[in-house]
């Protein structure tokens, strides 16, 4: 049977040393010899405060006040640092003292190997000619990559290592001399320090390195520098972050000296922030400035080509949402000129709910828009003002039968001030009714199988036309999808509204298993008294008839998910469809698009738009994963993008190459192939998810 000594006990024998250090000791047989010596012997453990050892044998020496421990030997301290040793002299406290044939484990995941290794002060641990490697190391082989130092000390109360004389060696052959090298150690999650180099080829740029630092200003800021070099260029990033109590903030910002603009000072300033006000505001804010219209691409920022920068307020609640936001816009697109585009733009919105009469519901609305040109010239520079109202009573029955009857009537109120256009009159305004009934008949059937939906929906609905004669800036986009379809306008914006008598008519149908996932579909068509010229060819609204509007949704329980929608007429023509799907299995993923428009020339679109984008990932083997994108355009019939990846991983090492090829071209832009490789030493980062890449020896 084992035996058990509790340290606070030893009051009563004349170990009292030991006793100080409040230690349990259990064992499978304790003893005191002649020379008052405690013996513990058999599955011996000891503990002390986060400290957990465990030895073949202890001998606690009252006279020389140590520990006299044989091995094999572990002591755990916490949850982060693991000693193994063949034989120590330590204090009671297990917190000084020398281990021998001893090797240093931090998070499981960095080992340091030492003949003798030093502890000191509870906090610090000193190694004296160590090797340092996250490989897994099996028999007598050779790791991977190693570090060899004079001397490394290890601080647990600032989670630091600290190298003395350290050489990098691959295999065996050394590759980098550095006298001296501090770095975090696993268990850091945030600490200032050189992050992953990255090798970098560019057509356009060369071959170069960007080298990262990142810099932990306190526990709230940080700043991370990234120098960029290659034969064509000296650029200098900084990404600044802040966390507030209220909100964050985000700046990200480069400055470039290179030969494709000699003598031109090149980069871009990014920066975004939101903030939580007092009475459920907030308020957020962009800011996006280019050099030039290449630089984004051609540097790898970020693949807009129109910058946004904006200033918003807004508070939501269940019944009452309020907006204010002044938005800035700067195309970087080939063929549009700033100068007649609306690049400034002011809205405001208010609308609000609440009961009324008859057991309904008031909803009103009021928004504000405006829009300016910077170009003085008559109708390129139109600038326009609106202001616009709207009132509507709600209510909804549920009829005996299971029919719900919902009711509609509301009033329209528009203002509109235009400027810098001779063809239409500066000063319109307009009041119009509008009113709707909507049928539901909602079905559902139960079996063990699944939970099955069936709705459908009927609704006639009719608004008096406003009679204003508009220029259409807001409106140049229609989408016509299942979530609009039973709305009384399906322009986008209120600078245009739908106007006489129309019905729609629509089927729902869902099927909901037990054990997760769905599958979705719809159809819907719209009818009009007469057609609508305010909808171009291709939204699928024209005519007396909308197109057939079709919608479905498949997803597995797993997450694996298709998705259709398109718009064709009783020929099957189709105006537009849109197909989308995402797949992984076994580490394995597999996601894609197609897309396809008609030729509109009312939305700039001169012939049919078709491509498809492909997005794929494979496990090769439980190291090796490769990743692959692809984007081509049928129409043209030819590749736009197109990129490879190939990672390798394991418990100590990940290699990352990628190679990306863009094959439009413009006036600004020409076609280019970047190449990029990192490596990356597992052991000084912070963990990046919860995988794990242990390594078995086979024996």
């Amino acid at each position: 049977m084992r035996a058990f000594f509790f340290a606070t006990l030893m009051a009563l024998m004349p170990l009292a040393g030991l006793a100080q250090s409040a230690a349990t000791l259990i064992a499978d047989r304790l003893v005191i010899d002649q020379n008052r010596r405690l013996i513990a012997t058999g599955n011996v453990e000891a503990f002390l405060g986060s400290a957990r050892l465990t030895a073949r044998e202890i001998r606690f020496d009252r006279g020389s006040g140590r520990l006299e421990i044989i091995g094999p030997i572990t002591l755990q301290d916490g949850e982060d640092i693991q000693i193994l040793a063949n034989a120590a002299s330590l204090d009671p406290k297990l917190q000084s003292g020398l281990l021998s044939g001893a090797r240093l484990i931090l998070n499981q995941q960095l080992r340091l190997n030492a003949d003798q290794i030093k502890r000191s002060q509870g906090h610090l641990t000193e190694l004296e000619e160590p090797s340092v490697t996250s490989c897994k190391i099996c028999g007598n082989e050779t790791p991977l990559w190693q570090i060899k130092a004079q001397r490394v000390v290890h601080d647990q109360t600032l989670q630091r290592l600290y190298f003395y004389q350290a050489r990098l060696l691959i295999k065996d052959v050394p590759v980098l001399y550095i006298p001296r090298l501090h770095l975090p150690d696993p268990s850091v999650e945030r600490a200032s320090g050189f992050l992953i180099p990255s090798l970098v080829s560019t057509s356009q740029l060369g071959t170069g390195v960007r080298v990262p630092y990142f810099w932990a200003l306190d526990a709230h800021r940080d700043l991370t520098i990234t120098p960029y070099l290659s034969a064509r260029t000296r650029t200098v990033g900084l990404r600044y972050r802040q966390a507030f109590v209220t909100g964050d903030l985000q700046v990200d910002w480069a400055l470039t000296d290179d030969t494709l603009r000699p003598g031109a000072t090149r980069g871009f300033v990014f920066a975004q922030g939101q903030y939580a006000l007092p009475d459920d505001f907030n308020f957020g804010f962009a800011l996006e400035v280019v050099s030039d219209d290449a630089y984004l691409q051609e540097y790898g920022v970020s693949a807009k080509d129109r910058l946004t920068n904006d200033v918003s307020l807004w508070r939501a609640r269940a019944d009452q949402y309020i907006g204010l936001s002044a938005l800035n816009f700067k195309s970087l697109r080939e063929g549009e000129e700033n100068a007649t585009l609306p690049t400034l733009v002011l809205d405001g919105t208010y609308e609000a709910r609440m009961p009324a009469m008859l057991g309904g519901t008031l909803q009103t609305s009021l928004s504000s828009h405006s829009h300016y040109r910077t170009s003085t010239a008559d109708v390129l520079g139109r600038d326009v003002n609106r202001l616009n109202a709207e009132a509507d009573w709600l209510r909804q029955w549920t009829l005996s039968s299971g029919v719900q009857l919902a009711a509609q009537f509301g009033t329209t109120m528009d203002a509109f001030r235009i400027h810098q256009d001779s063809g239409f009159d500066s000063a319109q305004a307009a009041m119009a009714p509008r009113a709707a009934l909507t049928l539901r008949l909602p079905m559902q059937r139960q079996t063990k199988q699944a939970r099955q939906n069936l709705e459908p929906v009927a609704m006639i609905g009719w608004a008096g036309d406003t009679g204003l004669a508009l220029p259409n800036d807001e409106s140049t986009r229609v989408e016509f999808d299942e979530g609009n379809l039973f709305a009384l306008s399906r322009f986008p914006r209120p600078d245009r509204r739908e106007a006489g008598a129309f019905g729609a008519f629509g089927l729902g149908w869902s099927r909901l298993p037990p054990n997760g996932g769905s599958q979705s579909l719809t159809f819907g068509q719209i009818l009009r008294a007469a057609p609508d010229s305010g909808f171009t060819l291709s939204s699928g609204l024209s005519g007396g008839s909308s197109d057939l509007l079709m919608a479905g949704q498949i997803i597995a329980p797993g997450g694996n998910a298709l998705a259709l929608r398109s718009l064709f007429n009783e020929r099957l023509d189709f105006t537009k469809a849109e197909l989308r799907g995402t797949w992984q299995a076994g580490g394995h993923s597999l996601s894609g698009s197609y897309l396809w428009l008609r030729e509109d020339s009312a939305e700039l679109r001169l012939r049919d738009t078709s491509e498809f984008n492909l997005s794929s990932g494979v496990k090769l083997t439980r190291h090796w994963q490769a990743n692959a994108d692809w984007r081509f355009d049928l129409a043209d019939d030819r590749s736009a993008t197109a990129g490879l990846g190939l990672t390798y991983n394991n418990e100590c090492v990940t290699v990352n190459f990628s190679v990306d090829r863009r094959y439009t071209a413009s006036t600004s832009l020409e076609p280019s192939t970047n190449l990029g490789f990192t490596v990356g030493l597992r052991g000084f980062s912070a963990q990046k998810g919860t995988e794990r890449f242990a390594r078995t020896c086979r024996k």
